[in-house]
């Protein structure tokens, strides 16, 4: 991965790299950059790395990896937002189904949605 090998920004013990399995990567990949503006390096038919600013060079922060399915469970991967309903109206057009709020919690308001493969994802803001 072209990101995984600059060090410079890279801290101890701090999340590096979320993989995200997808069941049709063009379809996430369209998902994943209209509902948020991502970008991706593609290494093949089945694993394209994520990067998520389209404005300036940017490291890679994960990757949409093909499988036959998408599993239940595990870590649940929070995005920020700076406008929640903005964010909800995005994932809604790109084809996301939000499957909890927009609700309030201590300091901000968040959402949880899934993806077309099926995987859960949330977005938070501050209140």
């Amino acid at each position: 991965m072209q990101g995984m090998s600059d060090l410079s920004a890279r801290r101890h013990h701090a999340i590096d790299y979320v993989e995200i399995t997808v069941t049709d990567l063009v379809q996430a990949k369209r998902f994943y950059a209209d509902a948020f503006g991502w970008r991706f390096d593609d290494y093949g038919p089945e694993y394209a790395g994520i990067r998520d600013r389209q404005d300036e060079p940017a490291p890679e922060v994960g990757g949409l990896r093909l499988d036959r399915e998408v599993r239940a469970g595990g870590p649940l991967v929070l995005l920020y937002s700076t406008d929640l309903d903005r964010s909800v109206d995005a994932v809604t057009r790109a084809g996301g189904r939000v499957v909890q709020g927009p609700y309030e919690f201590p300091g901000g308001r968040r959402f949880h949605f899934a993806d077309p493969s099926g995987n859960e994802l949330g977005v938070w803001a501050e209140a």
